[in-house]
């Protein structure tokens, strides 16, 4: 056996990187399991009995398990459902007319072939340091007939964010040029340029944003807040918002007949399951775009 310094040398080298690599992994699965200790709780929270909430509080070792607020959440006459559906609806069309506005936006402020894009790419940048206010948001909002209905959750927020704009902005800068000539040249406009070219290139910064515009509409209950009275447009969020102060009315509209104890803490819980679900379980879908889509977007310019 070679016993030279350089081979001791390399094999404390690889004994050492093996620690570090020990060390590394052992932290993140460590602050990988403290995230998702709190949604473990939720879950079994919703499954506990709430006798058993009322007299040993929230625990990961429930002594009685109950499913009976899922039955409340889903029986024929609970507005969850009702809820869901709405939150869904908004979400679809709102991410994605707000998803399209926005590459149209980004690629029209890349374009060279307009010609104030600097000023226009500028105009949109005070709009992210200034705010007209709540009082004119209202106003336009009422104005323009989104109020008491489900246009009320999507056309108040359709307008995109700047900031997912120059997201999509900064991507469509790191595209060759010579794609959108070649184009030009063999006869096509800007819009087949645009739809045909760009957007195919552009899917890692299209599903970044689309995350963020999805998320944002399905975790928006100010607009129902300030705009929706009709309690069939509530959105999942708002109705979680009122769960609280209404849980025992609620009930009595679901099964019409409460039992002495109502499930209020095991209520709140299994909305909160049934609320956040689908934004956990899209994530990992669109986690590769997403990660490429924010690097990308964010260092090209």
């Amino acid at each position: 056996m070679d016993n030279t310094p350089a081979v001791r040398n390399r094999i404390d080298y690889g004994l050492a990187d093996k620690i570090q690599q020990v060390f590394i992994y052992s932290f993140v699965a460590a602050f990988s399991l403290a995230c998702l200790l709190p949604f473990i709780l939720v879950i079994i929270v919703s499954l506990t009995a709430e006798k058993s909430i009322t007299i040993n509080g929230y625990s990961f070792f429930p002594k009685e398990w109950s499913t009976y607020a899922y039955e409340l959440m889903f029986s024929p006459r609970s507005s969850v459902p009702r809820a869901y559906y709405v939150t869904t609806l908004a979400t679809v069309t709102g991410t994605i007319a707000a998803t399209l506005i926005t590459f149209c936006a980004g690629y029209t402020l890349a374009n060279k072939q307009c010609r104030y894009r600097n000023g226009m790419s500028l105009y949109f940048y005070i709009t992210m340091v200034f705010s007209a206010g709540l009082v004119p948001w209202y106003m336009i909002s009422k104005g323009i007939g989104a109020y008491d209905n489900i246009w009320a959750l999507i056309v108040p927020s359709l307008m995109f964010s700047p900031f997912n704009m120059f997201l999509v902005r900064n991507f469509i800068h790191g595209i060759p040029d010579e794609l959108s000539e070649s184009a030009r040249i063999d006869g096509a406009g800007e819009i087949k340029t645009a739809f045909s070219i760009y957007l195919p290139l552009c899917l890692p910064v299209i599903a970044t944003v689309a995350l963020f515009y999805a998320i944002g509409y399905w975790n928006n209950y100010f607009n129902a807040v300030m705009l929706v009275n009709d309690k069939d447009y509530y959105s999942l969020q708002m109705f979680l918002f009122k769960i609280q102060s209404e849980i025992t009315q609620m009930s009595k509209m679901a099964q019409g007949a409460m039992r002495s104890n109502p499930p209020k803490e095991s209520y709140k819980m299994a909305t909160s399951v049934v609320t956040m679900g689908p934004i956990i379980l899209l994530y990992p879908f669109l986690q590769k775009y997403f990660v490429k889509g924010m690097v990308v977007g964010a260092v090209k310019g």
